[in-house]
């Protein structure tokens, strides 16, 4: 717990805002206490850092197992770092991993924490946002709690001498409610409603396109193929008109 805020106050905190200059809006959305989950759009490995520096709480991550089972100083090293910045190990490897994840996120939102959730599953292989992934509707159908749409937006700023400069802003959404569907958790129909509501607000915020295909596909298929994150999703998308009727839309209440 010490080690999170010495990350956060001494060690990355101050010279990533030195550097990058953050801003945020709209962090009195965040509850001061309870549990709550905070689902961001994923751009960038360092998402997972400017988004706990904006709030007076502790934000708790699901990351992969990989961080946590490396060997020798290096693995202990690494094991401590992630550990420290809030950081829980979920294995990805085996069939229930889905699974296990979800229940991880379950427990530590009854302990009445922050969790951060990324429902893209995957950084955006192109800087545009992609299908959600179920288990963030689970956990909130599961649990009650709200969820906080956030927005992370990067953006280049040129300076003299032809050096750039990024730029990173965030956006906290009002929390999103999804007690109408008390009792649901589980019905595949409800859980994708709740999951495209979510993604709707994430694109609302962050200015994003939405590509209604997941990043994780897009990715396989650019490994396998070596083709663009643009050409493969022409090959799997539906036709443009289709495509307009699956967006993700907000639900009546």
């Amino acid at each position: 717990m010490l080690f999170y805020w010495f990350l956060k106050f001494v060690a990355i905190g101050p010279a990533a805002r030195v550097i990058f200059r953050p801003k945020a809006e709209g962090t009195e959305h965040v509850p001061s206490t309870g549990a709550a989950i905070l689902a961001s759009n994923h751009l960038s490995a360092s998402d997972w850092v400017f988004m706990p520096m904006q709030l007076k709480r502790r934000v708790t991550f699901l990351a992969k197992a990989e961080y946590f089972t490396g060997t020798g100083v290096k693995g202990f090293l690494q094991r401590a770092f992630f550990t420290g910045a809030g950081q829980v190990p979920i294995d990805r490897s085996s069939a229930s991993a889905a699974e296990n994840a979800i229940q991880t996120g379950i427990r530590i939102l009854r302990e009445g924490k922050l969790l951060g959730i990324y429902p893209e599953g995957t950084r955006s292989p192109d800087g545009r946002l992609y299908r959600g992934k179920t288990g963030v509707a689970r956990m909130t159908l599961e649990t009650g709690v709200p969820v906080i749409p956030v927005a992370m937006i990067y953006s280049r700023r040129r300076l003299p001498f032809g050096k750039e400069l990024t730029q990173v802003r965030l956006r906290f959404g009002a929390p999103l409610d999804f007690s109408r569907y008390e009792g649901l958790a589980g019905d595949r129909f409800v859980e994708r409603s709740v999951t495209d509501e979510i993604m709707y607000e994430i694109m609302t915020l962050s200015g994003q396109e939405y590509v209604d295909v997941y990043g994780a596909t897009v990715k396989k298929s650019m490994d396998a193929t070596g083709a663009s994150a643009n050409d493969v999703v022409a090959t799997l998308q539906p036709p443009a008109t289709e495509a307009a009727d699956r967006a993700p839309t907000t639900l009546a209440g």
